[in-house]
């Protein structure tokens, strides 16, 4: 919870919540706050596997939500169910979460293969 790409995720679910209260269409208002949830949801499993490998595959699925939610608003917003001002703000903030979301894989793609990273807690924890 401490990581700022997992905040601005959270920012980003609340944006869409919000948002998602003027659609009177149950399925496409659940899909869309259901990727824009799953986003940080995603993130917080990754880091809760404690493998590097698991975190990456639930980064890019983070990702990969990440994309749909914003896809989810644009079609939202060409249907006009979401002003300008909204769909403007959600697109901002989802460019700010998907480029720390990026950050994050690079950094931890480069611990792969290095002691910079274990994958099991340390024997005074366990």
């Amino acid at each position: 919870m401490k990581l700022e790409v997992w905040q601005r995720g959270m920012d980003l679910f609340e944006l869409a919540f919000r948002l998602a209260a003027r659609v009177s269409d149950f399925k496409l208002k659940s899909q869309f706050v259901d990727a824009a949830q799953s986003i940080s949801a995603n993130i917080a499993e990754g880091y809760g596997r404690r493998s590097l490998a698991e975190y990456l595959q639930y980064l890019y699925t983070a990702k990969g939500s990440a994309a749909e939610a914003l896809t989810r608003a644009a079609g939202l917003w060409r249907v006009k169910l979401m002003a300008d001002g909204d769909w403007e703000a959600l697109d901002t903030l989802h460019y700010e979460v998907e480029n720390k979301l990026l950050r994050l894989i690079e950094s931890l793609e480069a611990k792969r293969g290095t002691a910079e990273w274990r994958d099991s807690l340390p024997p005074s924890i366990q």
